[in-house]
């Protein structure tokens, strides 16, 4: 005979719903979306219409990115420890506020060097909310459920072109680019900030019950320490420094190099479309199939399409299915490796310290991110794509290598 339900026992949908790991990915997923749709996404429909109004050159304009990101390499070590320090609620609700404030000040910036010195502040503001510092967010909230927590929310901010590129196409065309970045002001002063200050509101009361739940995984090995430390930190940081390389340089040159294989610039800007599904679904992988698999393994899968994805559109011919492969490969890959970049490192080093962690190793990746746009438009420049695709496939190699010999010394280590 089925028992009756306990008077007063809370449902399953009450636990879920009062769960502090829900609250903060689904706040942190929402803010995602807006702080990158706002901030390194704008450029992506705004930039030529900033050129055109102002008569500054597209390399101007599209180096103020740049200098946002040297920026943030320079302060990301400084605003990691902070986060340890006082908390990610009140490093990210203040990252809103100084979003908000260069977002107002670009949109009334009429002198270059304005121009280019308020993208500086935005890298400052940006290093302060989107992913290194979500990532820190989530594991302060639920250390023993951070993976899939950080696996969530990637989920929530794979849309986010997907959702301010036609919004800011839409409102540029009605109103203009000025107002267009006040309304992203708004949006980040209005809705980011109290969802930072709210949603991470509340932490998780650990317990032993609640020891190695991270979907049902086996117990966490203990973090490692001393020379261990260090060769891991050295190890992880040359992975995320050489995979910078190259997505830093196809966030901004996947369309021409699409095109560069004969296909026509809607065709290949459809395909590029297609890499935002294709990071999605590798989420989806690590949330099911790959859910029990320890982040290393992840990270070895996810590494090895890159240089997999080079190979296919250096040796599979100008052709529609070979780009086809190519970017599908690549999306996977780069939907992975930003879970990678956040899971391998508390799966190695901890919760403890965690925010100064992924400051130092964020350091080198944000700096060559910044870079590797503008090295690879010179080398295409100088000697052709046939080129530009051989350093994407070296780095994505290097990669591959340096990831299989972490891993190799990693089970060694633990054997």
């Amino acid at each position: 005979m089925q028992k009756p339900a306990q008077i007063g026992a809370p449902s399953a949908w009450s636990t879920f719903a009062r769960d502090p790991a829900t609250h903060a990915v689904v706040a942190l997923g929402f803010t995602q979306i807006i702080a990158w749709g706002t901030t390194l996404y704008a450029l992506g429909v705004l930039g030529k219409p900033i050129a055109a109004d102002t008569g500054w050159s597209q390399s101007l304009v599209f180096g103020g990115l740049t200098i946002a990101l040297l920026v943030s390499s320079a302060v990301s070590t400084t605003i990691g420890r902070l986060l340890d320090r006082i908390g990610s609620r009140l490093v990210m609700s203040v990252g809103s506020i100084l979003t908000a404030v260069g977002l107002v000040t670009l949109a009334q910036v009429t002198h270059p060097y304005a121009y280019l010195g308020a993208w500086a502040f935005l890298g400052l503001a940006m290093r302060m909310t989107l992913y290194d510092a979500a990532f820190a967010a989530l594991v302060q909230v639920t250390p023993t459920r951070g993976r899939r927590a950080i696996s969530y929310l990637t989920l929530f901010g794979g849309f986010a072109s997907t959702v301010f590129w036609p919004i800011g196409y839409a409102l540029n065309a009605s109103v203009g680019w000025r107002t267009t970045l006040l309304v992203f002001a708004a949006v980040n002063l209005v809705v980011c900030m109290p969802l930072h200050w709210f949603g991470l509101a509340r932490r998780d009361q650990e317990g032993p019950a609640q020891a190695a739940t991270d979907a049902g995984a086996k117990p966490a090995d203990p973090p490692l320490e001393g020379t261990a430390r260090t060769i891991g930190m050295v190890l992880f940081g040359l992975i995320g420094a050489t995979t910078a390389v190259v997505f830093g340089a196809m966030a901004v040159h996947l369309v021409p190099i699409l095109e560069a294989t004969g296909l026509a610039l809607a065709t290949a800007v459809l395909l590029a479309s297609l890499k935002g599904f294709a990071q999605v679904a590798g989420r989806i992988w690590d949330l099911t199939l790959a859910r029990k698999w320890h982040p290393i393994s992840v990270g070895r899968v996810s590494i090895a399409f890159l240089p997999l994805s080079f190979l296919v559109l250096m040796l599979g011919g100008a052709t529609f299915w070979t780009a086809l492969a190519f970017t599908l490969l690549f999306g996977v890959s780069n939907g992975l490796v930003t879970i990678v970049r956040g899971a391998v490192p508390l799966a190695l080093f901890g919760a403890k310290g965690y925010g100064a962690v992924l400051g130092i190793l964020a350091t080198p990746y944000l700096l060559l991110a910044a870079l590797s746009p503008a090295a690879f438009a010179l080398v295409v420049e100088r000697y052709g794509y046939g080129v530009g695709e051989a350093v994407m496939l070296g780095a994505g190699l290097v990669a591959f290598l340096a990831m299989e010999v972490m891993a190799l010394w990693y089970r060694r280590r633990h054997r």
